[in-house]
């Protein structure tokens, strides 16, 4: 996951002394020190090894607006974050509608206010990355099935036929009257026929999708490679969080740890599964806004065996005094997530 040091930054702006501030507050912040042009065309050279663009709206060539669409539709797509002097609410509407990820005015307030804008920008790109790998995954899980499915019907086609093959071959074989050259081809065939066998058995326990390049522009599946051990089971987790990218990150998360992950829809759902002997964890989206309940009508029982996680967009404090362990804010960082929730489940 992408951290502060890995973070490449670009700034574009035709000013030095505002790009000198700006890497003195993000290096005190720590963050790694940026790069810096000054023009939109050098921007555009210089944005396909960055994740982040700080972007000034007036350039010596081009109004910063004018650059978010084309820095958008780089393929290593930065996050483009607009920073100007000349600030209002019609300019930050137009950046944002244009796919700027943050809007920030270059006044008292930029020393504060960069390092906590880069910092959700960092959460938003890593739990991206996360999403991605959440459907890698997916993609994986199918084609796992797909490829569990083809086994089976395999073996129910080739199975007894092969055995009968393989039977007449001994049957053969322990005759009498046969040439060595006949006795030769008979040993060759009944070794093929092994050979098939033992492929059929490596597809019944195949448990990846990897592949290896066959001929030029055409792959198979590398049915010599193992498969990788499971992590040690922690117990199941159940997770109740609207929010489907959050869950399927989640949910992949939470596995590669070595959790069994149940997703359910609704309190009541919650409710009736929380309290099982097996589950040790249970994950959902809190609320902030006054007058609500703080984890959206759930109640813990004051005796549990499980660790109760909040995902809170703002003051988390109110979800601390209901109950919860761990209060994670939105947008979480996918990082730290586990090393976070294993150490709460410790205390």
């Amino acid at each position: 996951m992408l951290e502060r040091q890995a973070l490449r930054i670009l700034i574009v702006d035709d000013d030095p002394a505002i790009c000198r501030l700006i890497e003195q507050i993000l290096t005190a912040a720590g963050f790694s020190a940026p790069l810096a042009v000054r023009t939109g065309r050098e921007a555009l050279t210089r944005s396909d090894n960055v994740d982040v663009v700080l972007l000034d709206h007036r350039l010596p060539d081009l109004k910063g607006l004018d650059l978010v669409p084309a820095l958008r539709a780089r393929p290593n797509r930065p996050s483009v974050v607009l920073v100007t002097a000349h600030g209002n609410e019609s300019l930050a509407a137009n950046a944002l509608r244009l796919g700027a990820d943050d809007y920030l005015i270059k006044d008292h307030s930029l020393t504060e206010m960069l390092p906590e804008v880069l910092e959700r920008v960092r959460r938003a790109r890593a739990l991206r990355e996360a999403l991605a790998a959440a459907e890698r995954d997916l993609v994986h899980a199918e084609r796992r099935a797909a490829i569990g499915q083809l086994s089976v019907s395999l073996h129910h086609s080739i199975n007894n036929p092969l055995m009968s093959a393989s039977a007449e071959v001994d049957l053969l074989l322990k005759g009498q009257g046969l040439g060595e050259d006949q006795r030769q081809s008979l040993s060759t065939v009944k070794q093929a026929l092994s050979r098939i066998n033992e492929i059929m058995e490596r597809t019944r326990h195949l448990k990846h999708d990897a592949t290896e390049e066959y001929l030029d522009g055409i792959r198979m599946i590398d049915l010599s490679r193992r498969t990788t051990q499971a992590p040690v089971f922690r117990g199941s987790a159940v997770l109740y969080v609207p929010d489907e990218d959050t869950a399927r990150v989640l949910d992949l998360l939470l596995r590669h740890a070595g959790f069994g992950v149940q997703r359910v829809d609704t309190v009541d759902q919650l409710f009736g599964v929380a309290n099982r002997d097996d589950v040790v964890l249970v994950v959902l989206t809190a609320l902030a806004a006054k007058g609500t309940d703080p984890l959206g009508g759930f109640k813990p029982a004051p005796q549990r065996s499980y660790t109760l996680v909040a995902l809170v967009q703002g003051d988390g404090q109110p979800a601390r005094a209901a109950g919860a362990d761990l209060v994670v804010t939105l947008p979480f960082d996918p990082g730290t997530f586990v090393s976070d929730l294993l150490e709460a489940m410790k205390r």
